[in-house]
């Protein structure tokens, strides 16, 4: 399935959410053409290589209601896009350092009607705000990313899990996980059946409160 019925597969949608879903195909084909934001090879692969995978996220977790979740390097607006979708009650900001993502990433959150997606262009170690946990789609090594984003987590948890990171990433992670020993690896192909899931994994990292 290459279009936004595969999200139905796995999760239970509104009508609004089932028509944003669908919105996303269009829009991005559109703004790709002008704005290369996804490769030309993988466009076709939307609704599986970038809006499940971004979805994985929830699988591991249920975002509430005025919670704030930064996603760190959201490129074209994933993992944030998706997950903003899914929880509309849940506040999305997406940060990405390079401008023309950022018009993407705007451009399809209006045009989606996304109140709760908040988008700025800026390197994430400038951004001066803490959240309850902070998503991204392997932008960088974990030592770095943590480096990047430590202080950024709220002190409070209220979720089931602690604060931390929730990070898409594939491969063999036991390297650069190696200086994390409470870092949780799940299998996305657990959770979902398509062969793109095979290699692709979460990474939860709990991160502790810092002033």
């Amino acid at each position: 399935m290459k279009d936004a019925r595969i999200i139905q597969k796995y999760f239970e949608l509104t009508p609004q959410q089932i028509k944003q879903f669908e919105q996303l195909g269009p829009l991005y084909r559109e703004w790709n053409s002008k704005i290369n934001v996804i490769s030309r090879k993988n466009i076709d692969k939307l609704y599986i290589n970038h809006v499940l995978h971004s979805l994985g996220i929830a699988k591991i977790i249920e975002f509430l209601p005025e919670v704030e979740i930064l996603d760190a390097g959201t490129g074209g607006g994933f993992p944030g896009i998706p997950l903003a979708i899914l929880f509309p009650e849940t506040n999305f900001h997406l940060v990405d350092s390079i401008g023309k993502k950022i018009k993407v990433v705007n451009a399809v959150a209006t045009e989606l009607g996304l109140k709760n997606v908040v988008a700025t262009q800026s390197r994430v170690e400038n951004i001066d705000k803490q959240y309850d946990f902070i998503v991204s789609r392997a932008v960088t090594k974990m030592p770095d990313f943590v480096k990047w984003v430590s202080r950024k987590i709220k002190k409070k948890s209220v979720h089931p899990i602690k604060n931390g990171i929730l990070y898409l990433k594939g491969g063999d992670l036991s390297e650069e996980l190696a200086p994390f020993e409470n870092a949780v690896i799940y299998d996305l192909n657990n959770y979902f059946n398509e062969a793109f899931f095979d290699t692709k994994k979460l990474v939860y990292l709990p991160l502790k409160y810092h002033k």
